[in-house]
Formats: C-alpha cells, sequence, structure tokens
C-alpha cells in the first residue's frame, strides 16, 4: 500500500484535541482596543498585550500615516543594506536613553532577539544558567548555541548560586544566567537585585528578556529601572509590541553589546526591517509613556483592584505581581470550556493557556489588565467570570 508520508499531521491535531490542547485562533475585525469584533461578536477584550492601549494611541497612530506617506510601506531591505531609515537611528538613540544605557538596536521581534543573540554570545565553550520557567524563545536560542544548560528553580537565587557553583567547576569560557523579567504566563518577576549580587560574585553575564515588564515596571523603562540596576545588567532583550502598542524587538546595553549584536545576529541581519510607519510609532510611543504617566497608572490600579476580587472569589492567581493575572483552573478541558462560555454566552474574550504554554495541570485564562478598560468594563467582568466559574464548578 501506498504510503501518505502527510498522514500523521491529521492524526496529531485530532489527538490535540481529544485532549483539550487545541489553539483556538479567533480573528479580530477592529483593533486591539478593550471593545473590539472577534469572529463577528461585540466582545470585551481580556487577553491581549496591549497593557497601555497604546496600539490606538492618537499620536501613535498619526506617526505610523506621517511616516508611511514619507517613506512608503515597507523597509525594502534587511537593516544593514539598506532597511535602516533616519527614523531608526532616532528610535535607537531615544531608545538607549529611555532605558538609561549607552546604545540599543531595534530587532525584528522579542522571538528573534533571543533566537539570533543568544547563540552568538554563547557556545559549546559555555555554560547557560536558566530559570526553569523561561520563555521558549529563550530555551530555542539556548538549544541553538549548543551551550551547555544547567536548570535553576523558579527564581530561586539560593539554588542559583549552587547551580552557577557546579558551572565553575567546569571551567567554561563564559557563564551566562538568563531569565524572564516578567515571566509571561505567571505574572511573576525575576529577583533581579538578589540575581545581580550572584552573578558578580561569579563573574556571569546576565541576560534579561523584558518584554513584559517594557511598559509596565519602572514607570514604564522595565525591570532593570524597577530595580535601579541600570549598568548591572549587561543584556537587555525587549519587545515594542506588548506595553508600547506596536511591533518589534529590542536589545539595549553597552555600545560594545549593540555593535555585536549588529554584526552577529543572523537573525538581525538575514530579516527584512520593519516598514517605517513601525519605527515612527515606536518612537511615539515611547514619548508617549514619557509624557503621559497616567497610563502606566491605571493599567496597575486596574491590576490591583481586579486580582483582589478575583482572589475573593476563590480563583488562584499564583504568585502574579503584574498585570498578568492567570486564573489557575488545573484542567485543560475546564480552561478551555470557561473561555468557550465567557465568548459565547457572555461575549467576554480570554484565552485558555494549555500546553505546551503550561505544565497541562496548570492549565488557566490568562488575563491582561489594559489602561483602557473602564471600573464598568472590570466589573462586568468580574461577575461573567463569578458567574460562569460557578456553574463550571471552579470556584
Amino acid at each position: 500500500m501506498k504510503r501518505d508520508p502527510v498522514a500523521f499531521l491529521k492524526e496529531e491535531m485530532k489527538d490535540l484535541r481529544n485532549k483539550n490542547l487545541e489553539w483556538i485562533i479567533r480573528y479580530l475585525e477592529e483593533g486591539s482596543k478593550p471593545h473590539s469584533v472577534v469572529d463577528g461578536k461585540k466582545v470585551l477584550m481580556l487577553n491581549t498585550n496591549n497593557y497601555l492601549g497604546l496600539a490606538s494611541h492618537p499620536k501613535v497612530i498619526q506617526a505610523a500615516i506621517d511616516a508611511t506617506r514619507k517613506y512608503g510601506a515597507g523597509a525594502g531591505a534587511v537593516p544593514v543594506i539598506a532597511g535602516s531609515f533616519d527614523l531608526t537611528k532616532i528610535f535607537q538613540e531615544k531608545f538607549a536613553k529611555f532605558k538609561e544605557v549607552e546604545a540599543s538596536l531595534l530587532c525584528q521581534t522579542g522571538y528573534a532577539v533571543n533566537s539570533g543573540l543568544i547563540p552568538m554570545l554563547v557556545g559549546k565553550p559555555d555554560i547557560v544558567v536558566s530559570d526553569e520557567l523561561n520563555h521558549g524563545s529563550i530555551i530555542d536560542g539556548v538549544r541553538l548555541s549548543g551551550a551547555k544548560r544547567i536548570i535553576y528553580k523558579h527564581r530561586d537565587t539560593s539554588d542559583l548560586e549552587n547551580q552557577l557553583k557546579e558551572a565553575e567547576k567546569e571551567r567554561a569560557r563564559r557563564i551566562c544566567i538568563i531569565t524572564d523579567g516578567v515571566f509571561s504566563m505567571d505574572g511573576d518577576i525575576a529577583p533581579l537585585g538578589d540575581i545581580a549580587k550572584v552573578a558578580e560574585e561569579f563573574g556571569a553575564m546576565i541576560f534579561v528578556d523584558d518584554c513584559h515588564g517594557e511598559g509596565v515596571l519602572g514607570n514604564g523603562r522595565g525591570i532593570v529601572a524597577h530595580f535601579n540596576l541600570q549598568g548591572k545588567v549587561h543584556i537587555e532583550g525587549g519587545s515594542m509590541s506588548k506595553g508600547f502598542g506596536v511591533f518589534g524587538g529590542t536589545v539595549a546595553g553597552s555600545k560594545d553589546l549593540i555593535e555585536f549584536c549588529a554584526n552577529k545576529s543572523r537573525t538581525y541581519l538575514l530579516s527584512t526591517a520593519h516598514p517605517p510607519g513601525v519605527v515612527a510609532a515606536c518612537i511615539a510611543s515611547i514619548e508617549v509613556v514619557e509624557t503621559e504617566p497616567e497610563h502606566v497608572k491605571r493599567v496597575w490600579d486596574h491590576t490591583n483592584y481586579f486580582k483582589k476580587e478575583v482572589q475573593n472569589m476563590g480563583y488562584n492567581t499564583g504568585n502574579s505581581e503584574t498585570p498578568i493575572i492567570p486564573l489557575i483552573i488545573g484542567d485543560p478541558g475546564k480552561a478551555q470550556e470557561l473561555a468557550r462560555v465567557l465568548f459565547e454566552e457572555e461575549n467576554i474574550y480570554g484565552t485558555p493557556i494549555v500546553f505546551p504554554m503550561v505544565a497541562k495541570e496548570l492549565s488557566r485564562i490568562r488575563v491582561q489588565m489594559n489602561a483602557l478598560l473602564t471600573k464598568d468594563d472590570l466589573n462586568t467582568a468580574l461577575s461573567a467570570i463569578e458567574k460562569i466559574g460557578k456553574k463550571l464548578k471552579i470556584i
């Protein structure tokens, strides 16, 4: 019998559906705002990374329009050939000043930063000491590097110190500690101050992925500013596509680091640069964060209120310390069902997070606060989450 070489595709998807592990993709028909149209339905959005609501900020939108009219729709080349505009230089200088470092680089995505830069910083003669709950893009970057990977217990600096002692015995060329700043599935924060002290003792590099901290922590400047560690963290990876509401990955640090990244990171060197309109929008979003502090304040006010209310209902929010508020259900089927009923019956869009994003037994709905939400929006969502949670015997 003739063999079907792609039969496995259908079989594996069938298996995922049977285990309640399929990702359901819904399509927005309006912008990323608290109220949007998704699959033809007007819904309240509780699941975007657009924490400050800047994706729809008039100044950010206008900057994109003006630059597109002046420069066109696309960059036309990779950054090192002809894809870097004067706007790119302006952004990189402004972002470095904003982060209080010597230099910065605008890269294609946060994922591209990790998968492209980590393999250049470390290789087979080196050791990476990595938090056990680091983002998949960090894991992929370390695998691509070929460096030996040592895992330390989540946010446990005592275990980190023990692992560094073991790493030191191997006389590696370099030791690099890598951690998320804000852990995207749980909303907890890396103890970066303690990590910096341990790293200095062992002469280790620190690489922090601050994608979910930028725009939120440290008055918008991120986790390094939050802990007042400017100059003590060697590599800051980040993203313009979350708190800043636009798109793109970033690297911030010393002039030496940025020159190294611009010459060595394959994802940066071999991917087309951002459209000029996107770069202009990134510039505008930084200016908004600098001049309109009310957005950061509002997202934290919402976070504190919402988290307290869902905890009082009996939901498990884990160790969340940020606008990422997980409602940890446990069973992936119930997590999928809670999201489905909220969407279909209550017009509330929340995404179920299941394996491989989290362990199967920690399946959840990840709620994310947005500065543009109103108190009425929050109360509407809280009422529905309580009602459906009781109906499904989750709380």
